[in-house]
């Protein structure tokens, strides 16, 4: 049984119960405010303090911090390793601050000064609430990747599944405090994110102080750490900068052509998230620390190795679930968020932005991957340069795709520009490794890709049967809708790699017998 595959899975089982609240959490935001226009007024504003945290915490920076801080602990020892995380964090806490007052001002005085248009009014107010949650969530996100360089996984991961409570709770006990109306019950939320930032962070600390960590203060002006640290996430930073100004620029020219749009499509990235979180995301977490060990002690045919069993086996996975969002979209909204204020032609907005956007989960998780490997190679400029390409190639798509498919439109332009990054990444790693081998990956690409469109035959045609048959007009019609025809896939998918002899589907059976015997010889 492969190591990777057995500690990516404490990380998928985490992501797993972090993703499942995060469902919870968005039906009952659907049930709360639809995809209304407030409802997308504060996914728009929400997108801002995420853009900062993607710039500041967990992807750029994370991205260049582990592999730094993994070469300290092998070459330097604990002591130096833990004086440059205090370094960071120092430095790190100190510019957090600093924009987030800064951003806090400048909004005061928009909002005092400013003659505004009502939609343009509430996502401002919403901003300067929820914004504090940039420095927490920064934090958070450095205390994380500490973690996962000391090989715990699960912990961490599991510390989103705090968020996602709060939030919820938010909902139910904060946003009544606010008034009768939904505009101003959203605030609500806004707070909810806050207080859910800080505990997040908080639940770090206690295993990082079994581990040894104490902060302390450090000059982060000249320590060279921080410099190295700065140095190698500039161009990443660079990368996921444009990646969410890309991101807020589509959904601006969105909220002009629909309210609606913005909101819904976000039920569908939401959806995708659960297989690229729990797959693709922590293949990619376990990895980057692996590669860069590999790296660090010039281990190439093992990081090789390593590489190619992680992108085999999110091919093998997530190839399952991209057949099974597209077939089963409407089955899968309704039930999960089709309640309240989330009604029927909600639904039907929501899964049409689903089949167009969930053909790019798998290359989404590919990238991921592939990213990781050229950070742990200590390049973060590569990535980057193909990222600003695929952006570019984003926002030419989107804006004209839009216009003629409202939410259809942005998940194609996503899926297309995600593909292009794959193709392009992999190219970048062939010549960055050239015995890497892109052929010995055809014949499996050919077998996943052949069972899976089987399995989604399947899925189409069995929820069709259940459709004309039994319906949707009640709870268990609507759970069998969705079930029936996922199991079914799964059984002809499942069959088809092992006649196939696919090492993915042997590793992971394999894996689930394991769990299953290990129990039994305890009882023992």
């Amino acid at each position: 049984m492969s190591r990777l595959l057995k500690s990516s899975g404490s990380v998928g089982a985490a992501t797993l119960i972090s993703r499942v609240l995060g469902f919870a959490r968005e039906s009952v935001y659907a049930a709360f405010m639809g995809d209304s226009a407030i409802a997308s007024a504060f996914l728009y504003a929400l997108g801002i303090p995420n853009l900062f945290r993607r710039l500041l915490g967990e992807g750029a920076l994370t991205a260049a911090f582990i592999p730094i801080f993994k070469q300290k602990e092998v070459n330097e020892g604990d002591e130096s390793m833990w004086r440059g995380a205090s370094a960071v964090l120092s430095g790190l806490a100190v510019v957090s601050a600093g924009l987030v007052l800064l951003t806090l001002l400048g909004l005061t005085l928009a909002l005092k000064f400013l003659s505004l248009e009502v939609h343009t009014l509430l996502i401002l107010r919403l901003l300067r609430v929820m914004f504090p949650y940039v420095g927490l969530v920064c934090i958070a996100a450095v205390f994380i990747g500490m973690l996962n360089a000391r090989g715990h996984y699960f912990l961490p991961a599991i510390g989103a599944t705090v968020l996602n409570v709060v939030m919820i709770g938010s909902v139910w006990f904060l946003a009544p405090l606010f008034g009768p109306l939904l505009v101003d019950q959203v605030f609500g939320l806004a707070v909810g994110l806050v207080i859910a930032g800080f505990l997040q962070a908080a639940f770090q600390l206690p295993a990082l102080h079994r581990e040894g960590f104490r902060w302390r203060w450090v000059t982060p002006w000249r320590d060279p750490t921080v410099r190295q640290v700065v140095q190698k996430m500039a161009p990443a930073t660079i990368g996921v900068a444009a990646y969410q100004i890309n991101v807020l620029l589509t959904q601006t020219f969105a909220l002009n052509v629909d309210p609606h749009i913005v909101a819904s499509f976000n039920y569908a990235v939401r959806l995708m998230e659960l297989p690229q979180g729990v797959v693709g995301v922590s293949l990619a977490t376990y990895l980057l620390t692996e590669l860069s060990h590999l790296a660090a002690e010039k281990k190439f045919p093992e990081f090789r190795a390593a590489l190619g069993e992680g992108l085999r086996q999110v091919l093998f996975i997530n190839g399952l679930a991209c057949v099974m969002l597209i077939m089963l979209a409407t089955p899968i909204m309704r039930l999960l968020f089709e309640h309240g204020k989330f009604t029927a032609d909600s639904t039907a907005r929501a899964s049409f932005a689903l089949v167009f956007l969930a053909p790019g989960l798998v290359a989404y998780s590919v990238n991921n991957i592939l990213a990781r490997a050229f950070y742990a190679l200590g390049d973060t400029r590569t990535p980057m340069r193909i990222s600003l390409l695929c952006l570019v190639i984003n926002l030419t798509l989107a804006v004209p795709l839009i216009y003629l498919m409202r939410q259809g439109g942005m998940g194609l332009a996503n899926t297309i520009s995600a593909a292009t990054n794959s193709a392009l990444l992999f190219y970048a790693l062939k010549r960055a490794l050239p015995k890497f081998s892109l052929r010995e990956f055809l014949p499996n690409v050919i077998a996943v890709s052949g069972s899976a469109v089987l399995a989604g035959a399947m899925a189409w045609g069995s929820h069709v049967l259940w459709e004309r048959w039994l319906g949707h007009a009640h709870l268990a019609q609507q759970l069998g809708a969705v079930f029936v025809p996922m199991a079914l896939a799964g059984v002809v998918y499942l069959t088809l790699a092992l006649w196939l002899k696919l090492p993915q589907a042997h590793e992971i059976l394999g894996l689930v017998r394991s769990r299953v015997q290990k129990p039994a010889a305890t009882e023992k």
